[in-house]
């Protein structure tokens, strides 16, 4: 429990760093991400996406250009303590670059040997 807490308070201090735990709404475009909901609209229609897909977008378009490795990804969204493979990582973008093959606002590009970045159009 002590363990968990402590990760918990190190998330919340660098979210308020970065000024994205006040930030619960992203617009970019015409796709709106909603923290508080889990929910992404494009032109006013609902996307369907799961938690993680929500938090790695939400995470890729908050830096737009950052290059992301996967190792950073998974330790976020997976926790440090996961057994779970980088190639997970790599799963859940290729659902979200299907998901949002077609927008006109970003795209989510591979920088090989590094990882992933979300690059605005």
């Amino acid at each position: 429990m002590i363990i968990w807490l402590n990760q918990l308070i190190w998330v919340t201090a660098l979210l308020r760093r970065a000024h994205v735990a006040n930030d619960r709404k992203l617009t970019i475009g015409n796709t709106v991400l909603d923290a508080d909901s889990v929910s992404i609209m494009v032109d006013s229609q609902e996307i369907s996406v799961t938690v993680r897909e929500f938090n790695i977008l939400f995470k890729l378009l908050s830096y737009p250009n950052k290059t992301f490795s996967r190792s950073q990804l998974l330790d976020e969204f997976w926790g440090v303590d996961t057994t779970t493979g980088l190639r997970a990582v790599d799963v859940y973008i290729t659902k979200l670059r299907d998901k949002f093959s077609g927008s006109d606002v970003f795209e989510i590009t591979t920088v090989h040997g590094l990882g992933y970045k979300a690059v605005l159009k």
